[in-house]
């Protein structure tokens, strides 16, 4: 990578021995002179940390707004997505892993993109929106919020989809800027976090509570894994708070699973168990809830109605 083109990092404290502890997201690694977090785009260079990924994203794209997903925000208008390498989570089941799990090589030359630039490819291609997406935008949170001041100079709008594993230092710098968000629930237990992302439940409500607080639209996906997170009592426990803390107007999007990565004791999710939650969410009020990932099944609503 360019060297001269690393960017200081915000979030963070200085620790003794030269150590620094990143305050990004809820896992508050302590990072070593000349050592990555667990992201591994965060780096400690003589007790400064910063962002390797800042400026460097690693794929680009133009996509249909829906398939963030959204699908009460922006209909049929197309997004300019952005990703880089890296993650905050580890989902041994992650279907974009060669993203999730990558991590910049100093040898290797990266194009570099400046927020202006991406603004700029934004209004050329025609696209009303940026999304920051694809591996993990919280990791590259400097770098969404200094392209999203310059988006809204430009008219357009910017669209978080994320875990939503974030402080709420972070997230009250971040979501602001936003002016909607898909947040990809993993589960809905403590227990299903661990095991699966080595990560915890209870910032991702957080991060969601807060960022409906400021009126925020916010959208919601689920991926099922059968036999993990697809019981009653999970999707009971997970649509209680949806209508408690958010909303029962809030879009839930449920989509299904394919074996990949570290994980395959799951069969790929039958599109009768993603149909049947989907009619279980209606039934109990919630006006806004979609399949996703599954073939067209004639006997179904038009899920974009």
């Amino acid at each position: 990578m360019n060297q001269a083109n690393l960017h200081k990092a915000l979030w963070w404290t200085s620790e003794d021995n030269g150590f620094v502890k990143c305050g990004l997201c809820p896992r508050y690694c302590r990072i070593a002179d000349g050592k990555t977090g667990f992201c591994a785009v965060r780096k400690n260079e003589e007790g400064v940390l910063y962002s390797l990924s800042y400026g460097y994203p690693v794929a680009l794209q133009i996509d249909p707004i829906e398939k963030k997903p959204l699908y009460h925000f922006m209909r049929g208008t197309r997004t300019f997505s952005l990703g880089t390498l890296g993650c905050n989570l580890y989902c041994i089941f992650c279907q974009n892993h060669h993203l999730s799990r990558g991590y910049y090589l100093e040898k290797r030359r990266y194009e570099y993109y400046s927020s202006e630039k991406i603004v700029e490819l934004t209004l050329r291609h025609g696209c009303q929106s940026i999304s920051y997406t694809y591996s993990e935008p919280t990791i590259f949170g400097e770098y969404v919020m200094d392209i999203a001041r310059l988006a809204r100079e430009a008219g357009l709008k910017n669209i978080l989809v994320s875990n939503g594993y974030m402080t709420l230092e972070a997230a009250k710098d971040i979501a602001p800027l936003m002016d909607a968000a898909n947040i990809d629930m993993k589960g809905f237990s403590e227990d299903f976090y661990m095991e699966m992302t080595k990560a915890h439940l209870q910032p991702v409500l957080d991060f969601c509570e807060y960022y409906n607080s400021i009126g925020g639209h916010l959208e919601l996906a689920n991926l099922i894994i059968p036999g993990k997170n697809d019981s009653p009592e999970m999707l009971d426990a997970y649509l209680n708070w949806v209508e408690s803390k958010l909303g029962i107007e809030t879009p839930l999007h449920f989509t299904a699973y394919h074996p990949d990565f570290e994980y395959d004791a799951s069969p790929r999710t039958p599109a009768p168990l993603i149909y049947s939650i989907q009619e279980y969410a209606v039934s109990r009020g919630f006006p806004h809830v979609y399949a996703g990932n599954v073939f067209f099944d004639p006997r179904m609503p038009d899920l974009k109605a």
